[in-house]
């Protein structure tokens, strides 16, 4: 699917003080993705803190983007669980109107079989309304979904892709090596992308492109060199992303910018006030490091 070919960003959901969504904060953040060279938008995924909205939420959320990006860039929705039956049922109560795909989340918690895992994404991709993409990233569902559990679902006519943060390259190169010439291969893992791209996968689905959205860009369009460049300039400021759990570090990262408050909700946390301190240096580092390039024509 050549809509979703890449960088996209897992936008993040800010929020007020009193923990409301923070509407003119989200239409500030998605112009500033728009603008700065992203290919698509991933609504409700990980990083929007989804597991701690609700339903009604989502759903003004979801039309809430639809409107900002007016048809500017592709939209993808995020809708995952451990409850397959649920699932089904908050299909049937989405507006997929100017919606392209939908991200889901491999079963978490449960620890599904890979039988359990093919048939709950088969449940998923047959009642769907628009193409689906897989999402693997064990950390946080304590079950990996197999390169051959990929290979398999890869047959299924409504289902287009994997999004792979399982962080194991060797995975990876069995799903490019044996898919489908038309099946995306995404990488989950903004610093994992260069090294993706090398063996067959297709862009990204970034984090950072919350606050760097032209960075992850080069990343995924650039020529090997470029590419590898631009990672590079993320190596201090990306695993602090992650240190107290994302979206903690982009959403203080992004406040830093003037994107958005780094508000988080519950069981979340503000960043400590050590990991503030570092992810301002590495920042500082990172605009210092940038208008240099700028002079000098890089």
């Amino acid at each position: 699917m050549k809509k979703l070919l890449g960088s996209g960003v897992a936008l993040v959901t800010p929020f007020n003080n009193d923990l409301s969504v923070d509407y003119s904060s989200l239409e500030r953040v998605i112009e500033h993705v728009v603008h700065g060279g992203m290919d698509y938008v991933v609504v409700m995924g990980t990083t929007a803190e989804s597991a701690t909205l609700s339903s009604n939420e989502k759903k003004a959320i979801l039309a809430f983007s639809k409107k900002i990006l007016a048809g500017r860039l592709p939209l993808v929705y995020g809708l995952g669980g451990n409850a397959t039956q649920r699932i089904l049922e908050e299909l049937s109560d989405t507006d997929f109107s100017g919606v392209d795909a939908l991200l889901s989340v491999s079963p978490y918690y449960n620890k599904p079989s890979q039988a359990g895992i093919i048939q709950h994404y088969e449940a998923i991709a047959d009642a769907s309304p628009v193409p689906v993409v897989l999402y693997n990233v064990p950390g946080r569902t304590m079950s990996n979904i197999s390169a051959d559990t990929t290979l398999n679902l890869a047959e299924h006519p409504n289902i287009i892709g994997t999004k792979e943060a399982s962080g194991n390259l060797e995975q990876c190169m069995q799903i490019a090596a044996r898919k489908p010439e038309d099946f995306l291969l995404i990488s989950g893992d903004d610093m994992f992308t260069s090294a993706l791209r090398a063996v067959g996968g297709q862009g990204v689905i970034s984090v950072l492109a919350n606050a760097y959205p032209s960075i992850i860009s080069a990343i995924s369009h650039g020529d090997p060199e470029t590419s590898k460049k631009a990672t590079f300039k993320l190596l201090e400021i990306n695993p602090l992303m992650y240190e107290e759990s994302n979206p903690v570090g982009v959403k203080f990262l992004m406040s830093h910018l003037g994107l958005c408050d780094h508000v988080v909700r519950l069981p979340l946390c503000a960043p400590s006030k050590q990991l503030q301190e570092r992810i301002i240096r590495a920042a500082l580092h990172l605009e210092n490091e940038s208008v240099i390039d700028t002079q000098v024509g890089l």
